[in-house]
């Protein structure tokens, strides 16, 4: 049996696949509709196990080194749940892990009762752009303060084909993606005030938002997103000799200390041109237990304390 089992047969899958693929790691994709299953082997020539992961497991089959979860988002926990449970110890599940604070609680309490380890996909902290920003960020001294905007564009997400749970939980299951950077590169916040306002008929906890913080290392931040209005996703960090713009998130721009001049950075993306940015090295980090790079299932769950504050869950 191989040793890697990916849960889950969508878009995503396939861009494991091909990652998967590129480090020579046998592997297995186990899918639960038909539809999803037919699409993916069209496109990959890869046979899927139809019937979901529960049904598979009824056949006792030997417990994988490694398994990665890319269901839906709603499926996210009881997937990895069911996997623990079976006794798999080494388990990457997709951005964000859950998409209620409980289940993501229960997730990890299962995990560390069980001595199996968790790590939460988020691709964008293996960007070739973000490994270049960390060097600068060293060499410079460290962060003294950063922004961040997480501007979800609402025509057109209010147009797909996604479960109202899942949409009225949006910026857990999409928009995490840029605070998790910024926090990443910019540090833990130890403060933080959140206001929030308005609503759309698909997130009506909030639609525009803002705050301010502190990190533990000292440095001062602030974000804004509107998400009915005019905007895209950026991360600015800034250090004492430069200001680094993630925007688009893939590229790094730079100006440098005294200078209004804002200039592309160079960055060896070689394989964020090959693959998903950031997937390969994601899961090689994962599959080499490097998990030291990646984001684990209680820094998520305390995440989920500020996620739920910045969001007005």
């Amino acid at each position: 049996m191989e040793d890697i089992w990916i849960i889950g047969a969508g878009e995503m899958t396939i861009e494991y696949v091909k990652v998967l693929q590129g480090l020579n790691k046998p592997f297995i994709v186990i899918g639960r509709g038909e539809k999803s299953a037919a699409k993916f082997e069209d496109v990959t020539n890869i046979k899927v196990i139809r019937g979901g992961v529960e049904n598979f497991l009824i056949q006792k089959p030997p417990i994988p080194k490694h398994a990665i979860v890319v269901v839906r988002t709603d499926q996210l926990s009881a997937v990895t749940i069911c996997l623990l449970n079976y006794g798999i110890k080494n388990i990457l599940v997709e951005k964000p892990g859950a998409l209620i604070k409980e289940n993501l609680i229960e997730m990890n309490n299962i995990a560390e009762q069980l001595a199996a380890k968790v790590v939460i996909g988020y691709n964008r902290r293996f960007y070739s752009s973000t490994e270049k920003a960390k060097q600068i960020i060293e060499k410079d001294g460290g962060v003294t303060s950063f922004h961040f905007e997480f501007t979800e564009w609402g025509h057109i997400i209010e147009k797909l084909d996604a479960p109202a749970n899942i949409l009225e939980k949006w910026f857990l299951a999409n928009s995490t993606h840029v605070v998790d950077l910024a926090f990443y590169l910019g540090g833990i916040p130890k403060q933080i005030s959140c206001f929030t306002d308005g609503k759309t008929k698909w997130h009506k906890s909030a639609s525009v938002f803002a705050g301010a913080g502190v990190t533990e290392n000292g440095a001062l931040f602030s974000y804004q997103a509107n998400w009915e209005a005019p905007g895209r996703w950026s991360v600015e960090i800034l250090t004492k000799k430069h200001r680094l713009i993630f925007r688009p998130m893939e590229a790094l721009k730079i100006q440098n200390l005294n200078s209004i001049k804002i200039d592309d950075v160079e960055i060896n993306n070689e394989l964020d041109l090959k693959y998903k940015p950031g997937l390969l090295l994601q899961t090689k980090a994962f599959l080499e237990n490097e998990t030291f790079k990646l984001k684990t299932l209680k820094e998520q769950e305390k995440d989920f304390e500020l996620y739920y504050k910045i969001a007005n869950y």
